[in-house]
């Protein structure tokens, strides 16, 4: 069997404001927690995907000190221009939208970047051939 991508684990300053951003922006949910060493480790994941992909969540990290031109981050599809908006004008009332949605060129599509509660850059698009639904990747 080839390998399987099945989880990212992150370190993190601020478990629970981690927990809250990505269930209030992402749509994720707590599907496992524990203690080991005496500190609560979370796992999150999309309804319906607990079982193919999630994120670990261990506190101990430190804080990202990510760069607005840093474009290394977490993607999420969205099934509209509407829905990056609507996380765009959310993210912006929270005081975590980094960059403004915009339209680029195929493959990029139409996106938005938001910061999570760790300084790290998560980006909600729509017209990627990434996600459910999605055209076929071509070069």
């Amino acid at each position: 069997m080839p390998p399987n991508f099945t989880h990212l684990a992150f370190h993190v300053e601020y478990l629970e404001a981690c927990e809250y951003f990505y269930s209030e922006f992402c749509s994720m949910k707590l599907v496992h927690e524990r203690v080991s060493h005496g500190k609560r480790i979370i796992w999150m994941a999309e309804a319906g995907r607990e079982h193919e992909l999630v994120f670990v969540f261990i506190p101990g990290g430190k804080s990202t000190l990510q760069q607005e031109t840093d474009y290394s981050h977490i993607g999420f599809a969205l099934k509209n221009k509407g829905a990056v908006d609507r996380i765009a004008a959310k993210a912006q009332a929270a005081g975590c939208l980094v960059w403004e949605a915009v339209e680029e060129p195929y493959p990029v599509g139409y996106y938005c970047g938001i910061k999570d509660p760790d300084g790290r850059f998560v980006e909600f698009s729509y017209g990627q051939p990434l996600g459910s639904g999605a055209p076929p990747l071509t070069r």
